[in-house]
Order: C-alpha cells, then sequence, then structure tokens
C-alpha cells in the first residue's frame, strides 16, 4: 500500500492574478500558506488484474483507464497508461467547494501516489506543474496555478506567476514570534455554502477583459510587498489592514464572490475585534478567514458561535508519502 497527502491552503493576497488572463498580460502574485488540513490518497494492489476500482464520493471499478467517469483520476491514470490491477482511494479531512484549494490539492496527491506506484521520482515544483497540466491544460478548468503550487510545495510563499507561464516560488522565513502569532491570531468560520469555483472563476476571468476590473486586480498584487514588509517587521496589525484591503479590492472583480448574507458576516467579524480578512477562495461561500488579536479572539468567536470554527496550524511539508510498503522500498 501506498498514501499520499498534500495540504490544503489559505490565500492571504492576491487571488485570481494566478489565471492565465491576467498572468500572460501582467506578472500575477499570491502570498499563500499550507495548513494541517490533507487529501489522503491510498492505493494497493487489486486482486483482480484486469480491473480498477476506484473509491471516492462514488465507487467505479472498471477495466481500463479510458472507462473511468471522474475527471481527474481518468487523466492521471491516462497519464500513466494503468489499466488493472489497482485499488484507489480518496479521503479528506475538509469537504471539497468550501475555498482552501481542495480540488488541485487531490490532483497532487494523486499524482504524487501513481508516481510513487511506478517508483518514479518527482520533486515537488515539477508535481505542482503536472498538476496545473491536468486541471488547465487538459481539462480546461478555468483556474489558476496557486492551488497548485501551494499544496505541493508547502510553507508560507510569495507564488510568482510570470509572462511566459513560468512559476517562481519565494519561501517567507520569518522569526519563531512572528510566524507564531500570525499563526494564533488567524481564525477560520465556516459560511455553511459550497459552492462551484469554475462557475465563478468563469465569471471573473470575462471580467478581466474590462480594464477597471484588470486594474482591481493589479491593484491586488501591488499589495504584496507590503504584506511581506508588515510580516518581516513584525508588524501584524498592517498585516491585517491589507487583508481588508485586499477583500474590497476582489469584491468588485465579479458581483459572484460576495452576497448581502457575506457582507454581513465580514462586518459582524469586524465590529467584533477582527482588523481585517476575507473569504477564502473563488468567492461565494466556504471559509471566512480573520486576522484577530488574541484579545479579541473571544468576542469573535462570541459573535460566530453558531457557525463553526476550523481551528488549524501552519505546515511546511507539503505534499509527501505518508506510507509505502517494503515491496516498494
Amino acid at each position: 500500500m501506498i498514501i499520499t497527502r498534500a495540504p490544503f491552503r489559505i490565500s492571504f493576497v492576491g487571488g485570481g492574478s494566478d489565471m492565465p488572463s491576467f498572468y500572460t498580460h501582467c506578472p500575477g502574485a499570491v502570498l499563500s500558506v499550507s495548513i494541517d488540513k490533507y487529501v489522503y490518497i491510498s492505493s494497493h494492489k487489486y486482486f483482480d488484474p484486469k480491473q480498477l476500482l476506484i473509491k471516492y464520493s462514488k465507487t467505479e471499478l472498471v477495466s481500463a483507464w479510458d472507462a473511468i467517469q471522474h475527471p481527474i483520476y481518468k487523466e492521471a491514470f491516462k497519464q500513466f497508461q494503468m489499466n488493472g490491477g489497482l485499488e484507489i482511494n480518496s479521503f479528506a479531512d475538509i469537504p471539497s467547494g468550501t475555498g482552501l484549494g481542495s480540488s488541485s490539492a487531490f490532483t497532487v496527491a494523486v499524482l504524487l501516489n501513481l508516481f510513487t506506484r511506478q517508483s518514479q521520482f518527482i520533486d515537488q515544483e515539477t508535481l505542482a506543474n503536472n498538476a496545473c497540466e491536468i486541471e488547465i491544460d487538459r481539462l480546461k478548468e478555468p483556474i489558476g496555478k496557486q492551488d497548485q503550487y501551494a499544496s505541493a510545495v508547502g510553507g508560507l510563499n510569495t507564488l510568482m506567476f510570470n509572462k511566459n507561464r513560468s512559476v517562481g516560488v519565494s519561501p517567507i522565513h520569518l522569526n519563531e514570534t512572528t510566524y507564531k502569532t500570525l499563526e494564533n491570531n488567524l481564525l477560520l468560520f465556516y459560511t455553511g455554502k459550497q459552492r462551484s469555483a469554475s462557475t465563478i472563476l468563469r465569471d471573473q476571468n470575462k471580467g478581466l477583459q474590462d480594464e477597471q476590473k484588470f486594474n482591481t486586480l493589479k491593484k491586488m498584487t501591488e499589495l504584496i510587498p507590503a504584506l511581506e514588509k508588515s510580516l518581516y517587521a513584525n508588524d501584524l496589525d498592517s498585516f491585517g489592514d491589507i487583508l481588508n484591503e485586499n477583500w474590497q479590492l476582489k469584491r468588485q472583480l465579479s458581483t459572484q464572490i460576495s452576497d448581502a448574507s457575506i457582507d454581513e458576516l465580514y462586518q459582524l467579524g469586524l465590529s467584533n475585534g477582527a482588523r481585517g480578512g476575507k473569504l477564502l477562495g473563488a468567492g461565494g461561500g466556504g471559509f471566512l478567514l480573520f486576522y484577530c488579536d488574541e484579545k479579541y479572539q473571544a468576542k469573535l468567536r462570541a459573535a460566530f458561535e453558531r457557525y463553526q470554527e476550523l481551528p488549524f496550524h501552519f505546515e511546511n511539508d507539503g505534499a509527501k508519502i505518508i506510507h509505502i510498503s517494503n515491496e516498494y522500498r
């Protein structure tokens, strides 16, 4: 048996600039961190050498990769030309459609598992690029590249998306005090809404043809140097302020990113001690992130007592193998 995992991520500033509709015209950048919530993929030999058993929210028993219904599994198995004798299963700490990059984490974990099963080494950035090829180039999903890189590489990074379609990863190395304070002062609350990121991102991509919206996204990427400066200076109040500025800009990119109920929840957070925050992912639902100083957190939690909080820590490993049977060693 082989078990791989890939982490979910929190994106702070610059989301949307990782899509080709933006970065092929103007370099994009996203500052994000991976967290200790994961997608897991397990695979082992199936007793029938002519069958593939694939388990996710559904179960598929097929005789060849081209009969697989799940699009990501199908493309991954096609890449390795795997046609039988394997059972593969997926499970995750958090449901999909909640703004934490679950689809890309899933793709990364599947690919790492299958590369390992083929006894092929792949480094994390190449793994991320391979996941982008599947989701963006082959499946034509209207998404960007930040989630694949955040999940595969792990840690706190500024990800840079260049006009030539290459991606740069610049780790942010903080002192222990700043790192732990930042981690402790970030709170996640689930809005109770799941949504299709693809629908929202298609609308956002279309909107970038408008010069004003394109310039709004450009302003979001221009916040990243100030955000990095606030982290290195241990000026986390400014970090919260920049999060808020980024969210106000992001809301302008598409009418589907927020709605009256989300705006009301966000204002509830600000009026109960949060310095800033944002709705994670493409928008429309999922998790609300707040930056809140420890002395105000009890008040914030009381205001959100009807909403499930997700405790988390940062993680630095990225995608990794967590179990491998002796036959593969």
